[in-house]
C-alpha cells in the first residue's frame, strides 16, 4: 500500500509540474509535427509505399519525441538536490521510478494520439478501423520506450556530458522495441490489416523484464 500510495503521491506531482509550464508537451509536439510534415514531402501520399514505409517514419519521430521527453525526467531533480529529498520521503525507491515511468509512459501517448490523425492526412491512410489494435500497440511500445529511457535517465542524469549520453545509450537499446512496434504498425495499416502477434508477443517480453529489473535494481541507480 505505501508503494502505491507514494507513487499516486509522485505521479501527481509530475503531472503538476509537467502542466504547470506545459513547456516538455508543447516542444515535443511542434517537433515532432515538423517531423511528420517534412518526412511527408517526399513521399507520395496516396502512393501505396506510405503504407509500408510511413509506420517506420512514425515511430522514428516517437523516438525523437521521447529523447526529448525522458532527458529532463531526472535533471529537473538536482535542482535544490530534491532527488536526495524524494529518497528520503518515500519507503521503496520504487514508487520514484514508478511515478516518473507512468507520467512518461501517459505523456507519450497523449503525443501520439494527437499525432495520429495528422498522421493519417498527410500520409492517406486510414487508421479508425485498426484504432484500437493501434492504441495497443502504442501502449506497449510507449511502456517499453518509456521503462527503459527512465532507467537510462536516472543513469545520465549524474554523469559529465549528460545531454549527449542518454541519446547514445537510448537508440541502441531502443531498436528492438522500435522494430517490433513498427512491423505490428506496418500489419494494421496494411491494405487487409492483420494483426502480428508474435511482435505483441516480443513488446510484452521487453516490457516485463524491464520493468522486473527496474523494480530489482532501481535503488542502485539513484546513488549517487
Amino acid at each position: 500500500m505505501n508503494l502505491l500510495s507514494n507513487t499516486a503521491t509522485l505521479f501527481g506531482k509530475e503531472l503538476r509540474t509537467e502542466f504547470r509550464s506545459r513547456e516538455l508537451l508543447t516542444t515535443t509536439i511542434v517537433f515532432i509535427l515538423i517531423v511528420i510534415v517534412l518526412f511527408s514531402f517526399t513521399f507520395d501520399p496516396t502512393a501505396s509505399e506510405s503504407r509500408r514505409f510511413g509506420p517506420g517514419l512514425l515511430w522514428l519521430a516517437f523516438l525523437f519525441a521521447a529523447s526529448l521527453m525522458l532527458q529532463p525526467c531526472f535533471l529537473r531533480e538536482q535542482t535544490n538536490d530534491t532527488l536526495s529529498a524524494l529518497r528520503l520521503a518515500v519507503s521503496d525507491p520504487f514508487s520514484i521510478f514508478l511515478a516518473k515511468l507512468a507520467a512518461n509512459t501517459l505523456f507519450l501517448l497523449f503525443t501520439e494520439l494527437v499525432m495520429l490523425p495528422v498522421f493519417s492526412i498527410l500520409y492517406n491512410v486510414p487508421v479508425l478501423r485498426v484504432l484500437p489494435q493501434l492504441l495497443l500497440v502504442f501502449f506497449l511500445g510507449s511502456l517499453g520506450v518509456s521503462v527503459s529511457g527512465t532507467a537510462l535517465s536516472a543513469i545520465s542524469a549524474q554523469a559529465r556530458m549528460r545531454e549527449m549520453l542518454l541519446p547514445l545509450l537510448l537508440l541502441p537499446m531502443l531498436t528492438p522495441v522500435l522494430v517490433a512496434s513498427a512491423q505490428v504498425t506496418v500489419g494494421l495499416l496494411d491494405r487487409s490489416p492483420f494483426m502480428e502477434w508474435k511482435g505483441i508477443g516480443f513488446l510484452v517480453v521487453f516490457d516485463v523484464v524491464f520493468l522486473t529489473a527496474l523494480w530489482l535494481f532501481g535503488e542502485y541507480l539513484l546513488e549517487e
